[in-house]
C-alpha cells in the first residue's frame, strides 16, 4: 500500500474497550484493578473437579451476553473469542467517539479505507474446533456446520470486527502465543507511523478455558494447582507461586495519528511511542534464563520511542506467576535498569485476571494507558512471601498513586516459541 504521508506520524490511544474476568467493560475492569479485586474462581465452563483435573481454578468472564453487543445471528455464527473481540472493539470505538448511529466507523471522522484492525489470539476459535470434532464423532461428518472453519480461524476475529464496524483498511491476525496482542498493537503502531493507515483497532482476544487446553498446560507443569482460596491462586513474583491461572477475555485500543486526533478534539489517554520484538531462539516453552530475549525487545522499544530506561516511570510486567518467568523477567529488568530497578514500580495485572494468553498484552496495555491518565499504578496482589530471586518493587497488594503522575510505562510481553514484545506508552 502506498501513501503520500511521511513515515513520521506520532500515534496516540483515544479509545479503550474490554471484556475481562473482572469487568464487562473497560471502566469496570480498571476499577477492579485499582481495588485489587481478583477474577479467579473455580472453573464452571466444564467440570474440572469431576474430570479429575489438578488445576481447578480459572479466570472466567462471567455474565457475558453476546446479544447485548451484536445481532443474535452474528452471535450464533461467532466463536466466543470473536464475540469478546466484537464487544471490546465496539466499546473502544464508542469511547473514542468514532461510531455512527449504525455502529459503523464514522466516515466523517475517518475514511473507512484507512481504518483497520489488527487482533492477536493464541489459539483463536479452539472452542468451535472442539465442538465440531465432537459432532463429527457422535453424528458424522455431514452434521458439521459449514460455518465451523470460519469460526475456528484466527483471522476471522479481526475479520468479524471489521465486518461489524465497516473497517476497510489493513486487517490481520497476529499469532505469537502470549505475545500476540502486544505484537498486534505494536504492528498497528508501525502501520500508522509509515502512513499505511490513519486509525487502527488493535488488541487481543482469547477464549480457551477448555478441557483439552487446560489439560495440555497442566500436564506440562505450567498451570497452578492451588488448592486454597481461589482468588489467591495467581501469585506473580511470590515465593509460593506454582504456575499461571488460565483466563479469558479481550481488550482493544483505538490508535490514531496524533494530528488527526487533536484536530477532531479527541480525548487522548496516552501516546504509544515505542515497540520492540525479538526471539529467544532457545527453548520452545521456557524463556532464556539470562533474559536476553526480553532485554533485546525492550532495548528496541526504547530506541523506537527515543527514550532510555531512565525515562521509564512504571513497568507493566508479563508476570505470569510461573517460577521461571517471574525470575527471568526480574533478571531482565535489573539488567535494563541497573540500580534504578529497585526504585521503579512493577505491576502485574495477571495477579487479578490470570493469564489471558494471546489477549494478555492488550489488557496490560489498557491498564498502562489508564495509569498514565490517572497516575495510579495497579497492584500485584497475593504477594505475601518474599522470593529472594524476585526482589523488586512489585507494588504489593494495594494500588499506589504516584505523586506528580506517571509519564511513561514499559509493557513486557512474551510467549511460547521464544517470542518477546515490548511497548512504551507515554503522556502526550
Amino acid at each position: 500500500m502506498t501513501s503520500s504521508h511521511p513515515p513520521t506520524h506520532r500515534v496516540v490511544v483515544t479509545g479503550l474497550g474490554a471484556v475481562t474476568p473482572v469487568g464487562l467493560d473497560a471502566p469496570a475492569t480498571w476499577d477492579a484493578f485499582v481495588a485489587g479485586r481478583s477474577g479467579v474462581a473455580p472453573i464452571t465452563l466444564f467440570d474440572a473437579a469431576g474430570m479429575g483435573f489438578e488445576a481447578k481454578v480459572a479466570a472466567e468472564v462471567k455474565g457475558f451476553v453476546p446479544e447485548n453487543y451484536m445481532d443474535r445471528k452474528v452471535a450464533r455464527r461467532s466463536d466466543r473469542v470473536m464475540q469478546f473481540a466484537i464487544a471490546a472493539a465496539r466499546e473502544a470505538l464508542a469511547d473514542a467517539g468514532l461510531l455512527d448511529g449504525d455502529g459503523r466507523i464514522d466516515a466523517a471522522a475517518y475514511d473507512p479505507n484507512r481504518a483497520g484492525c489488527y487482533m492477536g489470539s493464541g489459539v483463536g476459535g479452539v472452542g468451535t474446533l472442539v465442538d465440531a470434532e465432537n459432532v463429527r464423532l457422535e453424528k458424522g461428518q455431514n452434521r458439521i456446520s459449514p460455518l465451523a472453519v470460519p469460526m475456528i480461524l484466527n483471522d476471522s476475529t479481526p475479520g468479524a470486527v471489521s465486518i461489524q464496524h465497516g473497517l476497510k483498511g489493513p486487517n490481520m491476525s497476529m499469532v505469537s502465543a502470549c505475545a500476540s496482542a502486544a505484537n498486534a498493537i505494536g504492528e498497528a503502531l508501525e502501520l500508522i507511523r509509515r502512513g499505511a493507515a490513519d486509525m487502527m483497532v488493535a488488541g487481543g482476544s482469547e477464549a480457551a478455558i477448555l478441557p483439552v487446553v487446560v489439560a495440555g498446560f497442566q500436564n506440562m507443569g505450567a498451570l497452578s494447582k492451588w488448592a486454597g482460596d481461589p482468588p489467591l491462586a495467581s501469585r506473580p513474583f511470590d515465593a509460593a507461586r506454582d504456575g499461571f491461572v488460565i483466563g479469558e477475555g479481550a481488550a482493544v485500543l483505538i490508535l490514531e495519528r496524533l494530528d488527526i486526533a487533536q484536530a477532531r478534539g479527541a480525548r487522548i489517554y496516552a501516546e504509544l511511542a515505542g515497540y520492540g520484538l525479538s526471539a529467544d531462539a532457545g527453548h520452545i516453552t521456557a524463556p532464556s534464563e539470562d533474559g536476553n530475549g526480553l532485554i533485546r525487545a525492550v532495548t528496541m522499544a526504547f530506541d523506537s520511542a527515543g527514550v532510555t530506561s531512565a525515562d521509564i516511570d512504571v513497568v507493566s510486567a508479563h508476570g505470569t506467576s510461573t517460577p521461571i518467568n517471574d525470575k527471568v523477567e526480574t533478571v531482565a529488568l535489573k539488567s535494563l535498569f541497573g540500580e534504578r530497578a529497585f526504585a521503579v514500580p512493577v505491576s502485574a495485572v495477571k495477579s487479578m485476571i490470570g493469564h489471558l494468553l494471546g489477549a494478555s498484552g492488550a489488557v496490560a496495555a489498557l491498564a498502562s494507558c489508564r495509569t498514565i491518565q490517572t497516575g495510579i499504578v495497579t497492584p500485584t496482589i497475593n504477594l505475601r512471601t518474599p522470593d529472594p530471586a524476585c526482589d523488586l518493587d512489585y507494588v504489593p497488594n494495594a494500588s499506589r498513586t504516584i505523586p506528580g503522575g506517571v509519564n511513561s510505562v514499559l509493557l513486557n510481553s512474551a510467549g511460547f516459541g521464544g517470542h518477546n514484545a515490548a511497548l512504551v506508552f507515554r503522556k502526550v
